[in-house]
């Protein structure tokens, strides 16, 4: 998260994600049931910087079970992009969610996430 989110170091996505990435569950995520490979995956993050070229993670709580870690985030961020048709707002948005990632020798092969994008969509006034 630090580093591919939060740093924004995409060059690193082969060091910490598996070549095939799956997103499990993720409602209303474009890519949700999809595998991707690392150019995909890298696309997928661009469409969220492309709309909120400031986001952050701030993780709250991590907790590790087998090929399984599941964290507590709050994400901020300024819309400063299109949310797919929606124009940008340039408000700020603060929500927070859970995501349980997948590991396939030693480095995350997909997720599954729930987070609260209802707050998400009154904070950008929508």
């Amino acid at each position: 998260m630090e580093q591919v989110w939060n740093n924004r170091d995409f060059e690193s996505i082969p060091t910490f994600v598996y070549p095939e990435y799956t997103v499990h569950l993720d409602n209303e995520d474009p890519w949700e049931g999809k595998t991707l490979n690392h150019t995909e995956f890298r696309e997928r993050l661009k469409y969220s910087f492309n709309s909120f070229p400031d986001i952050h993670f701030d993780i709250q709580a991590a907790v590790s079970d087998g090929d399984h870690v599941a964290i507590m985030w709050i994400m901020t961020g300024t819309n400063l992009g299109n949310i797919a048709e929606l124009p940008p707002t340039g408000m700020s948005i603060k929500t927070n969610g859970i995501t349980i990632y997948r590991f396939k020798e030693g480095k995350v092969c997909g997720h599954s996430q729930v987070f609260d994008r209802a707050t998400v969509i009154r904070q950008l006034g929508f």
